[in-house]
């Protein structure tokens, strides 16, 4: 790339002198052989060849100081968190201390998990000692009587030097986390499988070692029989569950990674030269101009100043409708350009663009707990404990009245117990399916922002609804000129044109485009007043005008029973009519109405089956209202009703016992979002209004609450299968574990068999809450 001038104000320093590094700040001492790159006729030097580099990716931006004047603030680095106890926060990856569980990263990243790598490493070599032990022990059954070929005495230390590395080195963090779970006081899944695997392994040592102390009984003519291959192989199928759960958990926050790489690592700079080139994503500023060329990524948050274009930000919203832009439109980082070329403003870099604030958002539900997930917490709690009890109890009960030799199988009762009864299932049944439909949400443009939001939106009965910009585009229209007397149509609407010009209100915005389409003329106004809640006046083209609501007329001492029919007519068409007076006498109509969102009708039809009532509340006039109502088949209608009163509203209804969602889009719908049982902000709204809601609808329509109440309903009854099949299975692998089937069956569940059951439950788990990636929503 070329340059043709340079913003540095650096001179270049002589041997024995220092620099500034342009990139880090560092003072650099000068010498012959110091990193340094030439740029725009300046020498500059570096402290590291990393310096260095980031500055050849974009000299401009260093060399021009900025970099180092508007330094920002550096990212914290990746943090760690437990899926399951979200309190627990390290700067580095680890095991959670409550639950032995893996962190993992707060945002996920694209680099894989260092326990997954680890873990697999370990489970391949476990699964080399385990294949020669199962020969060892089992072999007699498929015809290949290894241990009669080396003789029994010999296989048992075979045995003990090919599970001593397992158990001693591969296990090492099975018994960490059992150990520090005893500290710590929080027994989970780690207590039981450390306790199992270290007594196979403790009881196996003594009776290869010491085989004399046993009794007779116990030698079956060869020695007493050993647990080193059940330890193993245990040690083997926990690190295949481990790998399964840790592979599918970042499968979890595949959603999040793919709204990550919307955004391009690169953004095209547009200097004041006309000169442009692309520059790392991280050092473009505010202010900025950036070209986003056909096919691109927009990078940043912006403003287009020139081009035109049609953007698809169906990424963002989920509409898959592309959004024409020009000069003066916003355009979001992650959206893509489709034909046009387009140069952008820079508003919103890094973490505050939307592309990071959607990210944040569905990380931080990922982490957030259900309600539901506290009756799983509480069972668990007390769940270890009243295993280690059952596995006691069956020890001695197998010891006392079990067959011979009854410590063999009392040993097996006892481990089977303590592996099949593990916990993880449980743990994981709600934090897998919350994360996942987390994910699922943001791609469908749900945003949710906590996992109890979500829990709740399933059992909402009834929805309240603001009418403008929610169930309506929020941009009002000119519909009718209605004229009376000698003023006719045109000139009638160049007036009313000339007092908005004045005013503020979205209304009077639809007027005066209304007046340019129609290519009527452009007048003065002088002396311009707006009377609060009525209308506005002053003096148009030497005229006396005015325009407003009949008390605006009432009070200029002016009669509207003329038009009052008409008025009304177009009120129960669902447009507000506003008179216009000129010199003291009436003189018209013109009606501005707010057309009706092409998918509202779909959307509360939809509602409706879904079984919700919905409620339109809104500071409209009650005919303009009724009007949106019937055409929407709405149940109910409360207009002319102030932000309070939504607050109001909210609270008598769920006094009466309803469970309440609101939907709004407004800074005045913050305390009725807040109020509600779940607050819906319509992404389109005003960041007090996101805020104060459990969810988030990026695409600004209420097709986007029957998209969140799907995923709602589809995540809880995701949530309860996972309870019962760990419910389930726990309460019907333990007794069986026990030997409760023995005396009936002569059955009794081996270790090996009891740890593969434990392990498939809890893929069973995350295999059912994946499924929630694929939902139709």
């Amino acid at each position: 790339m070329e340059h043709h001038h340079s913003h540095s104000k650096s001179a270049l320093p002589g041997a024995g002198l220092t620099a500034q590094d342009p990139v880090c700040g560092m003072t650099v001492a000068v010498g012959a052989d110091t990193r340094h790159e030439d740029f725009g006729g300046t020498s500059f030097y570096f402290c590291s060849d990393k310096c260095r580099a980031a500055f050849k990716a974009d000299p401009w931006h260093h060399a021009s100081g900025r970099a180092m004047a508007l330094k920002p603030a550096r990212p914290a680095g990746t943090r760690w968190t437990c899926p399951m106890h979200p309190q627990i926060v390290r700067e580095e990856p680890g095991s959670c201390p409550i639950c032995g569980m893996a962190l993992e990263p707060m945002v996920p990243t694209s680099v894989s998990s260092p326990e997954l790598a680890d873990f697999t490493r370990r489970m391949w070599i476990s699964l080399a000692a385990a294949i020669p032990l199962v020969v060892l022990t089992m072999g007699e059954l498929v015809s290949l009587p290894v241990r009669d070929w080396i003789g029994h005495g010999a296989a048992s230390y075979v045995e003990f030097l090919l599970a001593t590395p397992i158990i001693l080195w591969a296990a090492t963090p099975f018994f960490v986390r059992g150990w520090a779970s005893v500290i710590n006081r929080s027994p989970n899944m780690w207590t039981l499988i450390s306790i199992g695997v270290g007594a196979a392994y403790a009881y196996s040592i003594v009776a290869t070692f010491l085989p004399g102390i046993f009794p007779e009984v116990y030698r079956m003519g060869h020695g007493v029989g050993t647990y080193f291959e059940a330890a193993v192989v245990i040690v083997t199928l926990v690190f295949v569950g481990q790998v399964l759960e840790l592979r599918a958990r970042e499968r979890t926050g595949d959603a999040i990674r793919a709204l990550l790489d919307l955004a391009p690592k690169t953004a095209r700079r547009v200097l004041e030269d006309g000169s442009e080139y692309d520059a790392p994503l991280e050092n473009i500023m505010v202010g900025d101009r950036l070209r986003v060329r056909p096919g691109d990524s927009v990078p940043v948050d912006g403003i287009v100043v020139d081009g035109h274009s049609s953007v698809d930000e169906s990424m963002i919203t989920g509409e898959s409708v592309p959004v024409e832009k020009g000069e003066g439109d916003a355009v979001t980082g992650g959206t893509i350009n489709r034909n046009g070329s387009l140069v952008i403003t820079a508003q919103r870099v890094g973490a505050d663009t939307v592309l990071a604030q959607i990210v944040e958002m569905v990380s931080s539900a990922r982490r957030s707990r259900a309600p539901i997930q506290g009756l799983a917490d509480r069972v668990s709690a007390v769940f270890v404990p009243t295993v280690v009890a059952i596995a006691l109890i069956a020890f001695g009960v197998w010891l006392v009245w079990g067959p011979d030799p009854a410590l063999v199988f009392a040993i097996a009762a006892a481990v089977s117990v303590l592996i099949i009864a593990c916990p993880c299932a449980l743990g994981l049944a709600t934090p897998i399916s919350i994360t996942t439909a987390a994910g699922r949400g943001a791609q469908a443009g749900v945003l949710i922002k906590d996992a109890e939001a979500l829990e709740r939106m399933a059992a909402v009965d009834v929805l309240i609804v603001d009418k403008t910009g929610t169930l309506t585009e929020g941009r009002p229209k000119l519909t009718d000129v209605v004229a009376l007397g000698p003023t006719d149509e045109n000139s009638l609407l160049a007036f009313a044109a000339a007092l908005e010009r004045g005013s503020e209100h979205p209304l009077a915005e639809a007027i005066v485009e209304g007046a340019l389409a129609r290519g009527t003329e452009t007048l003065d106004t002088i002396r311009f007043e707006a009377v609060t809640g009525k209308g506005v006046q002053g003096e148009v083209a030497g005229h006396a005008a005015a325009l407003g609501n009949a008390a605006m007329m009432a009070d200029l001492g002016l009669d509207t029973t003329a038009l009052d029919v008409q008025a009304d007519a177009l009120r129960r068409d669902g447009k507000t009519a506003m008179f216009v007076a000129l010199d003291g006498r009436l003189a018209g109509i013109v009606a501005v109405a707010d057309p009706i969102k092409p998918s509202a009708a779909e959307a509360i039809r939809t509602l409706h089956q879904l079984g919700m009532r919905v409620i339109m509340a809104t500071g409209d006039n009650q005919r303009t209202a009724e009007a949106v109502a019937a055409t929407l088949n709405i149940d109910e209608v409360r207009a002319g009703v102030l932000p309070e009163g939504k607050k109001a509203l909210i609270d008598s209804l769920r006094r009466d016992g309803a469970v309440v969602a609101m939907a709004g889009d407004g800074v005045n719908d913050a305390p009725a979002l807040a109020a509600a049982d779940v607050g819906i902000a319509m992404g389109t709204g005003a960041d007090v209004a996101v805020e104060s809601a459990g969810l988030t609808l990026l695409g600004g329509d209420l097709m986007g609450v029957v998209r969140a109440r799907r995923l709602a309903t589809a995540t809880l009854r995701n949530i309860r299968q996972n309870l019962f099949f760990a419910f389930a299975y726990n309460a019907a692998g333990v007794p069986i574990a026990a030997g409760i089937l023995y005396p009936l069956t002569g059955m009794l569940l081996s270790p090996m068999i009891a740890a593969a059951a434990m392990s498939l439950s809890s893929v069973s788990v995350i295999a059912n809450a994946l499924r929630l990636r694929r939902l139709e929503l």
